[in-house]
């Protein structure tokens, strides 16, 4: 890899795989999600780190979700704030230190972040002893101290299975992968897990309790792989979309958007994404949510699920969607 999409707005550099200074904003944050699918939609998951300097604290969420299986999350809120360790030397020279954590979530967990090769691969190990285990996804929205607990344990490397996509405007870029390795759940269940997802790093002011979005991102049965968003401002503008097709080659794609449909409990029911020259539905197979509450006392809600993707032309796939719900969202024209 190594070939980025250039806006001419930010340079995106293989520096970029590391942290990143601190702005003064209260809610500056620097985040990272990684998100995994089986290639036939039986099994999924995703990690986030979030960390938040200003704010002293890091959020780390992890789940797996699947076929005929309870949802199994991890949600911690508080987390002390790590420093990454120090930049390590290989073959290829400098690449950014380990960045671990440990929380209380999930009766204790740790984990690791490791960028073993910047823009090419990345490793994440977790070790959770009592993720809650969730039967209605809504239980996720409120208190799980009562809900039961499995140990959850993953790891897993993305392989970057297409070109870096940077944002335009923003700091923040996308790289679709192909994810292999271990998953522990429970007393004795050992998955050898491969399959494909994206993994995703920005950093700067995020502030969760005004602004409402879709974010998609998947990979049809003939290889391609495709993401989209779009947020709820009250006007279009060029969201960032690509595909890759599977010869590899990043294409952007210029006039994608979206419409979603919500049940009553606030949880979406399906949504549209005219990615264009391949529009598609989207149906939410399990959710992994989570709730999310500002320092002045604020909730929003994230009901972010693994979903299966229907395109117009009969291919069909499978990847994850979210759509993020402040305080006011169904004002917020989702269609």
């Amino acid at each position: 890899m190594g070939k980025f999409v250039d806006h001419e707005t930010w340079p995106l550099r293989p520096e970029d795989e590391g942290p990143h200074p601190a702005g003064p904003e209260p809610l500056w944050s620097e985040s990272v999600y990684l998100d995994f699918a089986a290639e036939d939609g039986s099994l999924a998951g995703y990690v986030r780190l979030g960390l938040y300097p200003n704010w002293n604290r890091a959020w780390y969420w992890a789940c797996l979700v699947g076929r005929d299986r309870p949802a199994v999350l991890l949600a911690d809120h508080h987390v002390p704030l790590s420093v990454p360790g120090p930049p390590s030397q290989d073959g290829a020279g400098t690449r950014p230190g380990v960045l671990a954590v440990r929380g209380e979530g999930g009766g204790g967990f740790r984990a690791a972040h490791d960028v073993t090769d910047p823009m090419r691969s990345f490793r994440v190990t977790l070790d959770a002893r009592a993720a809650a285990v969730v039967d209605d996804p809504a239980m996720a929205y409120g208190d799980l101290g009562g809900a039961g607990t499995t140990p959850l344990a993953f790891d897993l490397e993305w392989r970057s299975g297409g070109d870096p996509y940077p944002y335009r405007f923003m700091s923040r870029y996308e790289i679709p992968c192909a994810v292999a390795g271990t998953i522990r759940v429970g007393g004795d269940e050992e998955i050898a897990f491969s399959g494909y997802g994206e993994r995703d790093h920005s950093w700067g002011e995020r502030d969760w309790w005004q602004m409402s979005w879709l974010w998609s991102s998947g990979r049809l049965d003939d290889g391609t792989f495709f993401h989209g968003m779009r947020a709820n401002v009250g006007f279009e503008m060029p969201w960032p979309c690509f595909t890759v097709p599977p010869g590899g080659g990043t294409e952007e794609r210029e006039g994608f958007t979206a419409a979603s449909e919500f049940g009553a409990d606030g949880f979406p029911s399906g949504a549209r994404l005219e990615v264009p020259g391949m529009p598609m539905t989207v149906v939410p197979l399990a959710f992994a949510p989570v709730a999310m509450t500002s320092p002045d006392g604020e909730v929003a809600r994230f009901p972010r699920a693994l979903c299966r993707f229907e395109a117009e032309d009969g291919r069909s796939g499978y990847g994850w969607t979210e759509w993020h719900q402040p305080p006011g969202w169904r004002g917020h024209g989702w269609r």
